[in-house]
């Protein structure tokens, strides 16, 4: 763990939803699981969401940890949010510029204000 204080990082994330998916993923979506929400929590994510836009998922989310990639690593390693990627990713269509290993891809910040 690091000395330094941990500072509030927020990212952004887009990526297409599948038409033919659209409803099988807003009702997975009207009922997260708690194990998946409890993995998020454990990652030091909070105020996430996902927004939809026409055919586009935008994801939101804050991080106050101290080593990002180790607390998604972990995220990414639980059972139960593997079980839940193994639904929800096939609804989703990956966009140009998706970076590879990645289903989202990063929405650069370019404003804002608290």
């Amino acid at each position: 763990m690091s000395s330094q204080p941990s500072r509030l990082q927020r990212f952004a994330t887009v990526v297409r939803l599948r038409p033919e998916h659209r409803e099988e993923y807003l009702k997975l979506h009207a009922e997260v699981w708690p194990e998946v929400t409890a993995a998020i929590n454990a990652a030091h994510i909070s105020n996430y969401s996902i927004f939809l836009h026409e055919d586009l998922l935008i994801g939101y989310c804050e991080y106050l940890g101290d080593d990002y990639a180790a607390d998604m690593a972990t995220m990414a390693a639980d059972p139960a949010t593997r079980r839940w990627w193994a639904l929800t990713d096939p609804c989703q269509g990956r966009i140009d510029g998706t970076p590879d290993g990645e289903q989202w891809a990063p929405a650069p910040e370019v404003w804002h204000h608290d």
